[in-house]
């Protein structure tokens, strides 16, 4: 299956990964009718011959396509379709995008203000090396555990634990979230950028600023989940790709 062009949330192109690829065949096809409710999916091995890719790959679609609510896989059973159209409201883990979105902006915003009239140079440290390391990372796995390192560290920098403690019980969403986002929606250059511009607003102990960064990031976040998982009017995979099919 060959890679193809796609658009980020911004509306720049950019190259698709195998696994979008993949997952963008098998949306269109149960969009399409091709997968009915209540059908089975073929196996993972020939999807993988039919689609001419990897098993990992295989499977990062199929869980991309149970979290947008198509598909249900039963142990020992396989991958059945559930629903002809993506769920506007995603479940990553134990929650919703919307209730993940909606705790994000009560907690995450005032906390980026408090922790940048509240952090301490040790703080900052973290914070900065934190960052540098994700903008040279590669890996989307290394990333997004990196990812939510950086939102605990801003909580931490708030120096009240109890923030710290909310965003722990949603650590695991926030991971799931942020890998999808990033597979799908490009994120993580535009992630940098905007942890960037937190992470400045706190070495500046400016409170406005901080606050309007968080509330940028999480506005970002919203968009692009609401790009990924809307209703597909979109080009679909190349007629080579159809063929290879």
């Amino acid at each position: 299956m060959n890679l193809s062009d796609s658009q980020t949330a911004g509306g720049t192109p950019r190259r698709i990964s195998a696994m979008e690829a993949v997952l963008h065949h098998l949306r269109d096809a149960i969009e399409r009718g091709d997968y009915a409710v209540g059908d089975k999916l073929p196996s993972e091995a020939e999807l993988c011959r039919r689609l001419e890719v990897s098993r990992p790959v295989l499977r990062e679609a199929l869980r991309a396509l149970q979290t947008m609510g198509l598909t249900v896989s039963r142990t020992g059973k396989g991958t059945f379709v559930v629903s002809d159209g993506a769920a506007a409201d995603p479940t990553f883990g134990d929650y919703t995008a919307s209730d993940l979105l909606e705790v994000r902006r009560h907690v995450e915003i005032p906390v980026a203000g408090y922790a940048a009239v509240r952090r301490t140079p040790e703080d900052l440290d973290h914070l900065l090396h934190l960052l540098e390391r994700m903008e040279q990372e590669t890996d989307t796995t290394a990333w997004v555990a990196m990812d939510t390192l950086f939102h605990l560290a801003v909580a931490q920098a708030a120096r009240n634990p109890v923030f710290r403690r909310v965003i722990e019980e949603i650590r695991d969403a926030l991971a799931r979230q942020s890998a999808f986002l990033n597979e799908l929606g490009g994120r993580r250059e535009q992630s940098n950028r905007e942890h960037r511009a937190i992470v400045e607003a706190l070495v500046d102990s400016s409170e406005q600023d901080a606050v309007d960064a968080m509330a940028h990031h999480l506005a970002r976040v919203e968009t692009t989940l609401t790009t990924i998982v809307r209703p597909q009017h979109r080009t679909a995979p190349s007629t080579e790709d159809e063929d290879h099919a």
